[in-house]
């Protein structure tokens, strides 16, 4: 008998799928929002913090870089509450996520930072800049201009790791599809529909991150040319 292709029960279900789409949004967002503020600390620790402490830096950096996202989660979600921290399912992804981007986004942007010649900071420290708008202007943002498209990727790659959360019963689009696929027995139409969907958020995501660098880097700044922008 011939397979015959029925999307409408998967269809019927939109509710749980818009439901899991807006919940892998919010945990894309608030991940990476949180997994860059730590990635630029640990990036500009360097050389800021006793050399023990960058040494415990270096190793959660390698460690996470270095293991699986899904074993990053259950330690977090089953074993912190061993140690008498309790977490729900939402706190844990949030808290994977943030711990895993930040991992990659500090050596992402401490990339940038050593591109930065020390010539460029004496120049504006003889500018009178105060160490602040030395950071932000002299180091800060041309690295991040330099690194934003690896940036972009690593930020599209953590939207879709948000996946794997549904392995500790988070909602998201992946846990809201294997519902939906539960429920409708249609499993080549259900993920059929989420690998669209996915597809969607990645091309959406990305275009959002270059109007963003646009933004952040103005045509005709110095900085749009780092990422390319030549005109």
């Amino acid at each position: 008998m011939p397979f015959a292709f029925e999307f409408g029960p998967v269809i019927a279900h939109a509710d749980t799928i818009a439901d899991g789409v807006w919940l892998t949004l919010t945990l894309s967002a608030v991940g990476i929002l949180l997994g860059l503020g730590l990635g630029v600390l640990l990036a500009m620790s360097r050389g800021l913090v006793p050399r023990p402490v960058q040494w415990l830096l270096d190793a959660y950096i390698e460690v996470i870089r270095n293991t699986p996202f899904l074993i990053q989660l259950f330690i977090i979600f089953f074993g912190l509450p061993v140690l008498g921290l309790r977490l729900d399912a939402m706190q844990a992804a949030v808290l994977t996520i943030m711990f895993n981007l930040g991992a990659y986004a500090t050596e992402i942007i401490r990339a940038g930072i050593d591109s930065i010649h020390p010539s460029q900071i004496e120049a504006g420290a003889s500018l009178a800049m105060t160490r602040l708008q030395v950071f932000r202007h002299v180091v800060l943002m041309p690295a991040l201009a330099r690194v934003w498209p690896s940036l972009t990727s690593q930020f599209v790659l953590t939207m879709l790791g948000t996946s794997i959360c549904s392995f500790i019963s988070v909602q998201e689009l992946s846990g809201s599809a294997a519902q939906v696929e539960s429920d409708t027995f249609r499993s080549f139409e259900t993920y059929i529909t989420v690998t669209v969907i996915y597809l969607l958020l990645s091309l959406a995501l990305r275009l959002a991150l270059l109007l963003l660098g646009e933004a952040l880097f103005p045509r005709g700044s110095g900085l749009r040319r780092l990422v390319g922008g030549r005109r």
